[in-house]
């Protein structure tokens, strides 16, 4: 038989997926039918044990750097070349669900034993990754394992992060078991492809099953500090007030202007504030507030940045408030590789699902990924949107899809023998 058809008739079990994911979702299972796996605890060390015997039991080598990152590989005809790797995490948020991250895993582990049981061999290796500390609710900074990976920030640095009762990532991966001796970064990449929930609702809303990913949007993060005066919010006639929030609130609303202004992808959103002295009847003599702002490429991000350091100034200037903005966090848009996007692409065409393009408003591994490599992601629907949340859920048909799709784009990559 030819082994293009072969491939290309190819289906992992869907049902083996869902099971798995049922099976890793008992590990920190909550009341609400969530999980709470935070890194480098004693349930991480269950979920990457668990995951690491499924790996070895279809006859993966399993390598863990020194920052805990888990390479799980299934040998190529040419071992020299490369793998084709995917994966994502396993660790949850404290109120988490079984799907993000842990989809992305196990639909790698679900190709394997797809290709196993149809004794497809591939040109370059496989591989199946596990990224250390993803979600950053435990330790910061977040994507942390992949984020070291690939140079982004030192691993002392990780190793010296310490939760809130003080422990420090290096003790904790070392009493867990996971610090290894490969050397972070030694690891190469020929490319790399991501499946994960949307952990939003563009997909549902459309009524569609693939999302593909092109871009994950960049954004800039701001700490801004209204001073104005404290005063009894009685006697103090309105004309001569030096309001800290009613100037504060401008700012907010411009938030919002300045990313309606740069569509589709423009995002603006003030999450945190806080008012001093916060009391009812004194008028506020400070606030400080966060800003988010998002878009799809460094130009747009640049023009948002320059529009909101311009009504600052304006509003400093009309109001005589002491505004001070700082940028605290500036992550560049990353644009995924037209290969992986391609081939993603291309296998949801070739199995027949709606797709359409959704860039990733979230952050993933697959940012830190692309810096060395070819990467592209794929999502499928979430029920609601709703993720970082217990009640995360979707549909085991979407879940397969998706899987389906890593399946061929994997492929594609990796090139499969036909002897």
């Amino acid at each position: 038989m030819d082994m293009k058809i072969q491939t290309n008739t190819l289906r992992i079990d869907g049902k083996r997926l869902w099971n798995s994911l049922m099976e890793l979702g008992q590990i920190g299972a909550t009341a609400k039918g969530g999980v709470c796996r935070l890194a480098l605890t004693d349930l991480d060390k269950q979920g990457r044990d668990l995951v690491s015997s499924w790996a070895r039991a279809e006859g993966m080598s399993v390598v863990v750097d020194q920052i805990g990152n888990i390479f799980m590989r299934r040998p190529g005809r040419n071992n020299d070349l490369p793998p084709v790797m995917t994966g994502s995490h396993i660790d949850t948020q404290p109120t988490g669900g079984k799907f993000d991250g842990n989809y992305g895993v196990l639909s790698g582990i679900e190709v394997v034993r797809t290709l196993n049981r149809h004794n497809i061999r591939t040109e370059a290796p496989i591989e199946v990754a596990v990224w250390t500390n993803e979600e950053g609710s435990r330790f910061v900074p977040v994507m942390m394992g992949s984020g070291v990976f690939c140079g982004a920030f030192t691993l002392e640095h990780a190793y010296n992060a310490t939760d809130t009762d003080g422990k420090k990532v290096k003790d904790e991966l070392a009493r867990i078991g996971y610090i290894g001796e490969q050397k972070c970064g030694d690891h190469p990449i020929g490319a790399y492809y991501e499946a994960h929930i949307e952990q939003g609702p563009v997909l549902e809303n459309a009524d569609t099953v693939i999302g593909v990913v092109p871009a994950v949007l960049g954004l800039s993060w701001y700490d801004c500090t209204v001073t104005g005066f404290e005063s009894h919010a009685g006697p103090t006639p309105m004309a001569i007030r030096k309001d800290a929030l009613q100037v504060s609130t401008y700012i907010m609303q411009e938030t919002v202007a300045i990313a309606n202004r740069y569509p589709p992808y423009g995002r603006g959103t003030v999450g945190s504030v806080q008012v001093m002295p916060n009391s009812r009847n004194v008028i506020p003599g400070q606030v400080k507030f966060s800003i988010d702002l998002r878009n799809v490429s460094d130009e747009l991000l640049d023009r948002m940045h320059q529009d909101m350091l311009a009504f600052i100034e304006e509003t400093r200037q009309r109001t005589g408030l002491k505004i001070e903005l700082e940028r605290v966090s500036y992550y560049p848009p990353c644009p995924f590789h037209p290969d992986c996007v391609g081939n993603v692409r291309a296998a949801a065409g070739a199995l027949g699902y709606k797709t359409m393009d959704v860039v990733s408003g979230a952050g993933h591994d697959a940012i830190y990924t692309a810096r060395l490599a070819p990467s592209g992601m794929i999502f499928v629907p979430c029920k609601d949107g709703v993720s970082h949340n217990e009640i995360e859920d979707a549909k085991p048909e979407h879940l397969e899809a998706g899987c389906n799709v890593l399946l061929q784009a994997m492929l594609a990559s990796a090139g499969v023998v036909n002897d």
